[in-house]
């Protein structure tokens, strides 16, 4: 999964996804009958299927964008304070490294101790080495993104760690079915990479709105909840690809999540009924698009997401990339 690793180490905070594009541009160029990128960033690749008196137009929706900071002010003694983009925990950042879209790396520190700061990331400071204002100015200015450190490295029983799994892991799937589509299905699939996801879902209300999908499908990550954590349910590391069932952001659509089930079933796909009480995906944008959109989700079990160290499975992975496959090439018929 020299891809995969590829797409994580890549740096693409939210509204700044230009590196992610290009890496996936480079990897679908010949394998999609058009492809364009929107006004916000969105890169739009379709692959149309056979004429079929049943024929959907289906959205499958991967965000680019992965957490990050921005620099909101400069200290007179060159500690750089910065606000969240995205849903950042500040226990995360203490002690560890970022690194800034020009290259400039940074430690976190903290004004205290970390336990008082707890989820404050005011009382936390980026320390690039400078020791005045005027000096970390040529370097980092008011404005400026940074995001996470974190290594690829291949762990036991196929588990692999890195940053930003959410959701270059997603986009690595997508990349992967769309490879695998020769173009006899019963569907036209708009593979959307999406951005700004991590900020409000911003990209996929755009392409949604363009498309006018019948069916959109996000393909994102999900809490893991093997191990204790601040989030508790049955979602585990490694027991199969999540099939969404449950997300706040959105009310996933019965007939579709049963067939997707069914999908599985009958593909020896090894499956999770997964159910997030936290957060949401680019579903949520789809389904409130247009005049309302039937949605679902594929959902990668992630523990440790947004952070520099995230787990997932291979087998899972895989078994994502083969759920996409099959699940656009089936017919879809809506009764009512």
């Amino acid at each position: 999964m020299e891809l995969l690793k590829e797409l994580t180490q890549a740096w693409g905070v939210a509204g700044r996804e230009k590196n992610i594009r290009a890496i996936i541009k480079r990897e679908i160029e010949g394998h999609c009958d058009e492809m364009l990128t929107d006004a916000v960033g969105n890169l739009i690749a379709v692959k149309y299927g056979v004429d079929h008196p049943d024929k959907k137009k289906i959205m499958l929706a991967a965000h680019m964008d992965e957490i990050g900071l921005q620099v909101k002010k400069i200290e007179g003694d060159g500690r750089i304070k910065v606000c969240h983009v995205g849903f950042v925990w500040a226990g995360a950042l203490f002690n560890d490294k970022v690194v800034f879209q020009n290259g400039t790396v940074g430690v976190v520190g903290c004004e205290g101790m970390i336990w008082d700061a707890k989820n404050d990331l005011d009382k936390l400071y980026i320390d690039i080495g400078c020791t005045s204002k005027e000096e970390t100015e040529k370097y980092v200015k008011v404005g400026d993104y940074c995001g996470f450190i974190g290594n690829y490295y291949e762990l036991k029983n196929e588990r692999i760690t890195a940053k930003s799994f959410d959701n270059r892991v997603g986009c690595y799937i997508l990349i992967e079915a769309l490879k695998k589509n020769d173009g006899t299905g019963p569907n036209d699939i708009y593979y959307v990479f999406t951005v700004q996801e991590e900020v409000g879902c911003r990209g996929a209300i755009v392409s949604a709105e363009r498309i006018k999908p019948d069916i959109g499908i996000s393909v994102d990550v999900t809490p893991d909840h093997f191990y204790p954590t601040d989030l508790t349910g049955a979602n585990a590391v490694g027991e199969g690809i999540g099939v969404s069932v449950g997300n706040p952001s959105a009310m996933l659509d019965e007939y579709l999540v049963d067939s997707m089930i069914a999908c599985c079933e009958e593909n020896d796909i090894k499956y999770q009924r997964d159910v997030m009480d936290r957060g949401g995906t680019d579903a949520s944008s789809i389904n409130m698009s247009g005049m309302g959109v039937r949605v679902c989700g594929i959902s990668v079990v992630d523990r440790f997401p947004h952070s520099q160290s995230s787990i997932i499975s291979k087998e899972d992975v895989r078994g994502a990339i083969k759920l996409t496959d099959l699940y656009t090439k089936q017919v879809f018929q809506f009764t009512e």
